[in-house]
Parts: C-alpha cells; structure tokens; sequence
C-alpha cells in the first residue's frame, strides 16, 4: 500500500494584463503507471507570440510524457528532450509569423518510487515543501540572479530592481541553445508539497507563506486563497498573469480494520 496519495490542482488569473499568456496542467502516463507530471509556462514576446510559446510547452510535455515507459526511458532525459523540442518549434513558428516568441518553463515528474524530479528553463520556479517548511526553489536564469550569485546586489535589492524581468534563459530565445537546471528529491512522503508558478505570484509572497497556504488547506482552497491576495498585494503595479499548480503529498485514508468477536460462555 503506498505510504501517500497526490491531490493536485491549477489556479489562474489574468492579472491586469489583456491576454493569458502562462500555460499549467497535469498529466499522467498511459505507459507509466504511477507517474504524474506538472507543467507550467510563462509566455513571452507579444500579443498572441507568447501564448503559443506556452501553449507549445504544454503540448510538448503532454505528447512526450504519453510516450515515456521507465523500462526503457529516464525522466531527466525526457526534461531536456521536452526543452529541446519545444525551443526547436518556438523558433520555427517565430520564422513564419515574424515574432519574437519565447517562454519559460518548469516541469516536475513524480515516480511511485518515491522520487521526485523536476527542470527548469527561465524564472518560473518550483518550491519545495516539508509540512508547512519551506525546503528549496530553483534558481532563477535571470539577469538579476547572475547579479546576486556575484555579489553584486543583495536578494532584498533583487525584489524590487528594474531589470528583474530579463531573462538569460529561455525556450525561443534567439541567442543560444536553453539550458535546463535539473532538481532531484528523494524519500517523498506524506506531508511533502510541490509549488510550481510564474512570477506573478511568487513575487508578491514569502516562503513562509507560500507554505502555511498549501500546508491548511486543499490545492483548490490554497489556490483561490492565493489568487485573492496576489490580487490584493499587487494592486496598482499592473500585475502581470499569475499561474501556478500544487502537487500535495497526503497520508491516504486508513483502511477499516476487521474484528472477530468471539462468544464467551459463561460458567454457572
């Protein structure tokens, strides 16, 4: 019997921008009983030119994850295969449309063994939770966090500075091959909790918070909770969309144990 089940679950807001541009769904593998997937893009490049990158994302990931069997694939070749594919058809649909296309991208894969792994292209992240504590997040590919593992801003600057929206990374872009970051955890248990988002919403929360949220509640009751306060925090700053999926870990529900009553007679 396995030690945890997995609720999980989508929200999305379009902010105060005219078109979604970010991408997230779940997945699981015809050939890979016991595997799921997350996924989730954000779009960049213009009105429509980043949707579709996102959108391409998703229908990569969907599309490979459905061919992936464990007893002759490895989950972080696929990563990179997705990566791969996916930058090969941004850059070629951007030829065709004369736009500029480009998107990020953060992908998590659960196995029944116990093992989580996951890959990141841009500054979407995927956090790390053990209960309500905060574990890890991945590293940004951005302008901003090549400045701080310099030295050369502190994370506190980081937050708020005007450049924090240039990336280093990212599928479409027209510089060079994306590179993908790839994150392992193993001995998963109940009580572990995955955050995959854009920066529309881990901007305007602490670790802490984003922890407490999904730690009490229900993926969807953490998920309208936390749209209502992006909402609310980002109010007057033109709020970009913000997109995110909860992979939570739970102790799966007992199962009723059978008792024999025996008679006892009773001496006269």
């Amino acid at each position: 019997m396995s030690q945890y089940k997995i609720e999980a679950g989508t929200g999305q807001h379009i902010g105060d921008r005219q078109e979604q541009q970010d991408r997230a769904a779940l997945f699981t593998a015809p050939k890979a009983p016991g595997y799921m997937m997350a996924v989730l893009a954000d779009g960049m490049g213009g009105r429509t030119g980043g949707a579709l990158a996102a959108e391409q994302v998703i229908c990569t990931a969907k599309q490979i994850f459905e061919g992936f069997s464990p007893l002759a694939d490895n989950v972080e070749e696929m990563l990179h295969n997705i990566a791969l594919e996916t930058h090969t058809v941004i850059k070629l649909s951007g030829f065709s449309n004369d736009k500029d296309p480009h998107t990020t991208m953060v992908i998590l894969v659960l196995a029944p063994d116990g093992t989580a792994t996951w890959g990141h292209v841009g500054d979407s992240r995927l956090y790390r939770f053990d209960g309500p504590n905060f574990a890890e997040h991945t590293i940004d590919h951005s302008y901003v966090e090549k400045l701080v593992s310099e030295g050369k801003l502190s994370r506190t600057e980081a937050k708020s500075h005007n450049l924090s929206n240039i990336l280093l990374n990212a599928l479409g872009s027209s510089t060079e091959t994306p590179k993908v970051t790839i994150g392992r955890h193993t001995g998963l248990k109940a009580g572990d909790a995955f955050l995959l988002c854009s920066d529309g919403l881990w901007h305007y929360f602490t670790e802490d918070e984003l922890g407490a949220a999904i730690a009490m509640n229900k993926p969807r009751d953490a998920a309208e909770m936390l749209i209502t306060k992006t909402r609310k925090r980002s109010e007057g700053h033109a709020a970009d969309n913000c997109t995110f999926a909860i992979v939570k870990l739970v102790a799966p529900p007992k199962e009723p144990q059978n008792y024999t009553i025996k008679k006892m007679r009773r001496a006269v």
